[in-house]
């Protein structure tokens, strides 16, 4: 794990690089701000930790200017209660005091460096996965990791590093989802000052950030085709050239990528190139569902209760008999996310010695087996009686306009979530959206929900 630590070191900051030392961490320090962003341009971190009086807020805002989305952490004298919420009000996911607590920062940066997302399985399903995983977690060779969302796929990628030769270099992820097509070629292999409107200075892209290591890229379906082109050369020749600069830079890298989509029909759509598809899948690992590894939902479960009891403070309990019942019943469309969700409401709802089955709801508060409409069915036909009905009198057009928008709405923005609720491409929702602007109506910006005037 990389950490920056900026401020003047005095004798708690030299005590705290210390024990990050200590505990497997690599440590740079920075005096200033800028030095410290200078220091990110070049090299990247994996965890910021700044002295209280700097300016944090002006860090947190240069960070999220630049795109670099590296968590920040404050230290500063315990005493100074009023620096602390100032710190985090500016932006800082936490507050760690001075002089510092050995086990107060080894545990920050292992909750870093594990990411919050621990590898647990138990079903035979998943056995067969993990066992090849292992097998080829040494070689050399670019991996795609293929599954519905949610079913853990980042989780064996961090596997797949922490197994390789590559264990003690970085792991970088990028998600080609979340970020704008527009500015994922700078993401990823960086830019000289000047390339385009924001480049304030030089910034090196996850390619150079990850030299040495493994580079993780989250969701590669949803790369444009244009980019994949360039991506293609990287991956051949180890070769990258920033944006808006003149000379190639050569890196080490091991590539691994995922996908909640079909490769082989989206190169028939024209959507992927087939090369990189080769390039990219020679060895597959696909992760079933949670559905199809039941032995893996209690085990689950279980590491979640205690995840999150110990996370808010409350006694761990294990799930009853009822529960676990109602747990392997639920098909869990969203996987494991959508049953760690559902677990850590039932941590903070559930009375008693147990986590009864009661306490395990869904999102609107109904129980997963016992609501009203429990044939799913009779609730299926109720629905879909009721959406018609409010339909009626309606064009086609608008009818569709509302609902990509409000789908829109309901990603904060995100096209790429919003295309994949709608069972749309990509493509044909960036069409959508571009007819509704073209027409004056509002649309969402990532991560943003549309203004709608009143």
């Amino acid at each position: 794990m990389r950490l920056l630590i900026i401020g003047r070191l005095n004798s708690e900051l030299i005590g705290a690089s210390k024990i990050a030392m200590s505990r497997g961490a690599g440590v740079t320090h920075a005096e200033g701000i800028e030095q410290g962003l200078s220091v990110l341009r070049a090299k990247g971190a994996d965890l910021i930790m700044v002295d209280v009086t700097l300016a944090v807020r002006d860090l947190v805002q240069a960070l999220e200017t630049e795109r670099i989305r590296t968590p920040v952490v404050a230290c500063g004298l315990g005493t100074d209660a009023r620096a602390a919420v100032a710190a985090i009000q500016a932006g800082a996911k936490e507050y760690i005091p001075l002089p510092p607590d050995p086990d107060l920062i080894a545990a920050v940066i292992e909750a870093v460096a594990a990411d919050g997302r621990a590898f647990v399985w138990r079903d035979p399903a998943m056995e067969r996965v993990v066992r090849m995983a292992e097998q080829v977690a040494r070689s050399e060779a670019s991996v795609l990791i293929t599954g519905e969302s949610g079913t853990g796929k980042e989780v064996l990628a961090r596997h797949l590093h922490a197994r390789s030769n590559r264990a003690g270099k970085p792991f970088v992820s990028v998600n080609c989802a979340a970020i704008p097509d527009a500015l994922l070629e700078s993401e990823l292999f960086g830019h000289e000052k000047g390339a385009f409107t924001g480049a304030v200075a030089r910034r090196i892209g996850k390619f150079e950030e990850a030299n040495g290591g493994t580079l993780l890229l989250d969701e590669i379906s949803e790369m444009d085709v244009r980019l994949q082109a360039k991506l293609l050369r990287a991956l051949q020749e180890r070769v990258i050239d920033r944006v808006g600069g003149s000379a190639s830079v050569r890196v080490d890298i091991r590539v691994l990528a995922t996908s909640n989509r079909n490769l082989a029909e989206e190169v028939r759509k024209g959507a992927f190139r087939e090369d990189l598809l080769y390039r990219l899948n020679v060895v597959n690992l696909r992760i079933p569902a949670l559905r199809e590894r039941p032995a893996d939902v209690v085990e689950l479960a279980t590491h979640f209760a205690r995840k999150y009891a110990d996370l808010n403070g409350v006694p761990q309990r294990l799930l009853s008999a009822d529960a676990q019942r109602a747990i392997v019943r639920n098909p869990w469309r969203g996987n494991v996310r959508e049953l760690e969700n559902a677990i850590h409401r039932a941590v903070l709802i559930a009375a008693g010695p147990e986590i009864g089955a009661d306490a395990i709801q869904t999102p609107d508060g109904e129980a997963l087996d016992s609501s009203p409409l429990a044939d799913p069915a009779l609730r299926a036909a109720r629905t879909a009686e009721a959406v018609t009905r409010a339909l009626v009198g309606r064009t086609v057009a608008d009818v569709e306009r509302d609902l990509i928008l409000d789908t829109l709405d309901h990603c904060l923005g995100n096209r790429t979530h919003a295309a994949k609720i709608l069972g749309i491409s990509i493509r044909t929702l960036r069409n959508k959206l571009n007819e509704y602007t073209a027409a004056g109506v509002a649309v969402a910006e990532p991560g943003q929900m549309r203004a709608v005037a009143g």
